[in-house]
């Protein structure tokens, strides 16, 4: 659903622009330093990039869902710890408020989100519960006006630089399952909360994630969500239906760099006497590439489309999430082969992409958790017939 095709086609210019002539020359120095240059912030405030899918009446954008993952597709051509950066605060840090807060919390919240001033973060993963989400054990206990929360989160995604956390605890000591699981926004400053020191990770270097520590940690009851307990985790489900269609956006805009790149080099590296690019089997590579990326790119539209008809996608965006995030490595795989010994090396950005991308097949529900989920729509449908 594209609003308004001329301002938006704008956005996207403005979006491929930053990418190219700012943050693609700046990639090493990122790595290198481990952090995105407080300037390179300070540009992404200015542009909007925080906001973009924030409603236009809390400050924001308010992209539709087609239109946040044409604008992934442009930003992630650059290192995709650039996006990570403003991510949160356009995904999994405030689509929890914006789809499930009371009018207060928006308005608390929002706008700071919006501008950047607040880095929003999600708290869900806990040291023993990942993809069971349901069996998380950080505690929520009512005490009068107030939530005492204790409990641990691991590998939170901009923790580090959060000002602010949507937070999954257990409301109900009884329950076992999803059912007791409520959600909070929980201010870094409070006392009780500690972020511990930044993981040393694999890849993307500059995007950073961290433990999150509650111990006795006060917060208001208006801090629960939506002000009903026991729909956290349903809250928490509709953030990731979206989430997932986003990460599907970013391995499609990695992959297009990818392939790029390699386009780049097979015309430019020379043997026998001709590039490279003229052997059939480095051709064979070219056209498996440009095969799935067109695969994945048409089938995240697709689903995006739908979400913006009000269609529910639950399947189609674990589809989406598992087909782009296998795709994406086989893309930076063949990458690397196309440049042969230069692949392996750090001069060449497809080193970097190939390590960076390998997480994407791991957070938002690893790719056997889309498999599941996928398989499991398809039986309870079929059931309800």
């Amino acid at each position: 659903m594209i609003r308004d095709p001329e301002s938006f086609r704008i956005l996207v210019g403005t979006v491929e622009r930053f990418a190219r002539d700012k943050l693609v020359p700046r990639e090493r120095e990122v790595t290198d330093a481990d952090a995105i240059p407080d300037d390179i912030v300070a540009e992404m405030r200015r542009l909007g990039l925080f906001g973009l899918t924030i409603p236009e009446d809390y400050g924001g954008l308010g992209l539709t869902m087609e239109e946040e993952v044409l604008v992934n597709f442009a930003m992630c051509q650059a290192s995709i710890v650039f996006r990570s950066y403003f991510g949160t605060n356009t995904g999994i840090g405030s689509m929890g408020i914006v789809i499930d807060g009371t009018d207060a919390q928006k308005k608390k919240y929002l706008p700071r989100l919006a501008t950047g001033e607040l880095i929003g973060s999600f708290a869900l993963t806990e040291p023993g519960s990942g993809s069971d989400a349901g069996s998380l054990t950080t505690s929520a206990r009512r005490e009068g006006d107030r939530y005492v929360l204790n409990g641990a989160k691991r590998y939170i995604t901009n923790a580090p630089q959060a000002g602010v956390f949507t937070v999954m605890a257990r409301t109900d000591p009884k329950t076992r399952d999803a059912s007791g699981v409520s959600a909070f926004i929980v201010e870094r400053d409070t006392p009780g909360l500690t972020v511990g020191q930044p993981d040393r990770k694999m890849g993307q270097r500059g995007a950073h994630t961290a433990d999150v520590i509650f111990e006795n940690v006060a917060v208001p009851a208006e801090n629960l969500i939506g002000g009903r307990e026991g729909v956290g985790f349903k809250t928490a489900m509709k953030v990731l239906d979206k989430a997932r269609l986003n990460i599907a956006a970013v391995a499609i805009g990695a992959a297009t760099r990818l392939l790029n790149d390699s386009v780049a080099y097979a015309l430019e590296r020379k043997q026998f006497g001709q590039p490279i690019g003229e052997f059939q089997l480095v051709q064979a590579m070219l056209a498996d590439s440009q095969t799935e990326l067109y695969a994945a790119r048409s089938m995240t539209l697709d689903a995006a489309r739908r979400r913006d008809e009000g269609q529910s996608i639950t399947l189609e965006a674990s589809c989406c999430k598992l087909y782009a995030t296998e795709m994406v490595g086989r893309v930076a795989d063949r990458a690397v082969q196309i440049h042969g010994g230069a692949g392996y090396m750090q001069e060449y950005a497809v080193e970097r992409f190939f390590r960076d991308v390998r997480l994407l097949r791991l957070y938002e529900g690893t790719s056997q958790i889309q498999q599941l989920v996928i398989a499991r729509q398809m039986l309870r449908a079929t059931r309800g017939r």
